[in-house]
């Protein structure tokens, strides 16, 4: 199979698991306790307005999580059509003792991919914990690169980022993010994965919004 094939593969497996996930939560909750309804009401929302909050609240963890894995998953498809050899790869952290050791995404030659659907964290130590990360990477002979292909929207989470990208320059790595993620995952494997997954959308039905 070519890899447009293979993501179109997992894709569809996607899809069924996640509509799977969908219905079994949703047919729990109709067993829920609906006694927090009175706290909504309070709140001048209706029970049927609270119960469609708290169902798409539901869809939307699972579809979440979906998204990131399933793109995430996709993109190291392309990196594996090009570079067979290539994968995930564990080393040691010999910057600290938490965590004993550190995942790399895929593993491109001597590249170490970070391969993010999005980093939405506004958690401070998250800084600390990725500085440590790509020091043990970059220790290990290896250049760490971060492929995220969309950023966060609120201040406090693009703040991070950038203080992220400042670190990945300072150590010799790359960020990509966005447009240029995109490109990049393109010049490095041939694959347009966007090109791919836009047809992929237009052909269920999905409204692009950007």
């Amino acid at each position: 199979m070519s890899v447009r094939d293979d993501i179109r593969a997992l894709a569809d497996e996607y899809t069924r698991q996640l509509k799977e996930k969908i219905d079994e939560r949703v047919e729990d909750m109709d067993e829920d306790d609906k006694s927090h309804f009175l706290i909504y009401q309070v709140l001048g929302v209706s029970d049927e307005e609270g119960r469609l909050i708290d169902v798409y609240q539901n869809k939307g963890r699972f579809l979440y999580r979906s998204a990131g894995s399933f793109l995430e998953n996709v993109a190291k498809l392309c990196f594996k059509s090009a570079y067979p050899e290539s994968g995930a790869l564990r080393i040691e952290n010999t910057q600290g003792r938490r965590p004993r050791t550190f995942e790399i995404d895929c593993l491109v030659g001597s590249d170490a991919l970070e391969i993010k659907w999005r980093d939405a964290t506004t958690d401070g130590d998250h800084i600390t914990k990725e500085h440590t990360r790509i020091q043990a990477i970059s220790a290990a002979g290896y250049t760490p690169i971060r492929v995220m292909f969309y950023y966060p929207n609120r201040d406090q989470a693009v703040k991070i980022q950038k203080t992220l990208e400042t670190l990945y320059a300072g150590i010799g790595g790359r960020y990509y993010f966005g447009d240029a993620a995109w490109a990049y995952v393109h010049e490095r494997t041939g694959v347009d994965l966007k090109a791919i997954l836009e047809e992929l959308a237009a052909e269920r039905g999905g409204n692009h919004a950007g």
